[in-house]
This record gives structure tokens, C-alpha cells and sequence, in this order.
């Protein structure tokens, strides 16, 4: 699979890059810790969409499966090790770890080359009507629940 705005899927880790701009630092020009999730949510995102599947046809199936439904962000555990700063060029890894009936645990990194900055854990729960509920098949196949 080659490289896109997306990222790319490699040995079952999803690879993308991001390139830190002014608007993702403080005044030291370091990366803002805040920022470090919305590459995170970005990855995750990302790595749903290159699945192979379509994500509104995924959402679709889902909500006929479990109207009202919604990924919420359950637990995340990060350890910020080393500072990113202005126009590093990151990449940001995401690796499913563990799929059980309602939620999935997944692994994060943030990389500068071979240095890890941040090493994440990201348990994303699937909720409706503010219950935990099983992941719809769909979904479940999608992230190769099954082969995990």
C-alpha cells in the first residue's frame, strides 16, 4: 500500500506522518502536549479508513445495527518521553493490541525517525444510549477483530 494524506498500513502497523507547524507549539516552539492527541485521533481515524472499507457504509451498518451508537475514548494512558518541536516531520504509529466484544485496546507511538517521543495506550469503547455495547460485525471485520 503506498503512502497517502492517510497514511500507510505496514506489518499491521498504521504509519502516518505529520509535520509540526507554528499553530502546534507553545512560545519555546515545543510541540503542546494537547497537540500530541489530535495526531493520535488523526492516526486512529486514519487507520479505520484504510481497512479496505468505506467508513460512511461502515457507519451506516452500524447505526442500523445499534442506533445512536458512538466510539468514545474509555482510558489512555500516555508517557511523554521526548519533546517534538517545530517542523519536526513525526510519525505517528497505531496498532491494534486487543479487540474484546464492546471496546479495542490500541498501542500508540509518536516517532522523529528511530526516537520515540510518546508511547501511548488508547482503550476506545463502543457506547449506545450510554451503554457499553458489542462492536457491530461490521465494524469488527473491518479492523480485523478477528485475526487480532
Amino acid at each position: 500500500m503506498s503512502a497517502s494524506l492517510d497514511g500507510e498500513i505496514r506489518d499491521g502497523r498504521h504509519h502516518m506522518r505529520v509535520r509540526v507547524y507554528f499553530e502546534d507549539t507553545d512560545a519555546g516552539q515545543i510541540v503542546y502536549h494537547a497537540n500530541f492527541l489530535r495526531f493520535m485521533e488523526r492516526g486512529r481515524t486514519n487507520y479505520l479508513r484504510l481497512l479496505g472499507t468505506s467508513q460512511q457504509e461502515l457507519l451506516k451498518e452500524a447505526r442500523e445495527d445499534t442506533p445512536g451508537f458512538a466510539f468514545v475514548v474509555r482510558s489512555m494512558k500516555i508517557d511523554f518521553l521526548k519533546p517534538a518541536v517545530l517542523d519536526d516531520l513525526l510519525d505517528v504509529v497505531t496498532v491494534p493490541q486487543e479487540v474484546r466484544g464492546a471496546s479495542i485496546l490500541l498501542g500508540q507511538e509518536v516517532r522523529r525517525g528511530d526516537e520515540l517521543l510518546l508511547e501511548a495506550k488508547v482503550k476506545v469503547a463502543f457506547v449506545s444510549g450510554g451503554r457499553a455495547k458489542p462492536i457491530p460485525k461490521a465494524l469488527r471485520i473491518a479492523m480485523k477483530a478477528d485475526q487480532i
